[in-house]
């Protein structure tokens, strides 16, 4: 199937709790090959984008729960997701609109619209997104594309969770930095950790992914403070 923007299939979550226009906005992305996901509050919403990746979210600004511009807030320092976000909303005045931008918002649309420029929007975001050079995230012979969520080793293609996307992503950011337990446990759970160690489990998947493969590991626990990602060295202990 050739998708809107290219071979790959663009994942958009829609925020919004007016549910017809939910499915009229849904109707017509999907027409164009598009991906769909809903959450009709911001506490949903949040939910979705730190387990799932999107290439775009559309986001209503008055919402239930958790009103638009907090979830953009929390977006964007928070769980530090880059996500190009489009903001909804029928507040049409100079300051409503700054106060998006100002929240992290990445465009603006005002209600009433035009699916059609709805659309053409989102095709420009998506391709602002996927075109930066600094999507292309790089340690040693592991790569991750931001844009795509793809990511290969030594030439081969690794198909990963969405929990060891986001956990593979923020090490990679960092590397060769250490990230602390507790940043990765928010960067998944947000403020409500599961009981037990569901962090180790995930990390252990991730590295049955990336380093059980090959000769070299490249995921390390530093102990008692968390994990970093780089070339090993005689310091680390990658068990």
């Amino acid at each position: 199937m050739v998708h809107a923007l290219g071979a790959v299939p663009v994942r958009v979550l829609i925020v919004e709790d007016n549910r017809d226009i939910c499915e009229n906005i849904a109707a017509y992305l999907e027409k164009h090959s598009y991906v769909v996901d809903f959450a009709y509050d911001g506490i949903s919403a949040m939910h979705l984008a730190l387990t799932h990746p999107f290439d775009v979210i559309v986001l209503d600004l008055m919402l239930p729960g958790m009103d638009g511009l907090s979830f953009c807030q929390r977006l964007r320092t928070d769980a530090e997701i880059a996500t190009p976000v489009l903001m909804l909303t029928a507040r049409d005045k100079l300051d409503d609109k700054l106060k998006g931008f100002a929240a992290g918002a990445d465009d603006y649309l005002v209600k009433p619209f035009a699916l059609q420029e709805l659309h053409a929007r989102l095709q420009a975001l998506y391709k602002r997104s996927h075109g930066r050079p600094d999507n292309l995230l790089t340690v040693a012979d592991l790569t991750m594309n931001k844009s795509t969520l793809q990511v290969h080793r030594a030439g081969r293609r690794i198909d990963l969770t969405p929990a060891g996307i986001r956990l593979l992503q923020r090490l990679m950011e960092q590397s060769p930095s250490v990230v602390a337990r507790d940043t990765l446990e928010t960067l998944l759970w947000a403020d409500e950790p599961p009981d037990g160690d569901a962090l180790r489990s995930h990390l252990y998947k991730l590295r049955q992914a990336i380093d059980r493969p090959f000769d070299s590991p490249l995921i390390h626990t530093v102990h008692r403070i968390g994990y970093r990602i780089a070339e090993a060295s005689s310091e680390e202990d990658s068990q």
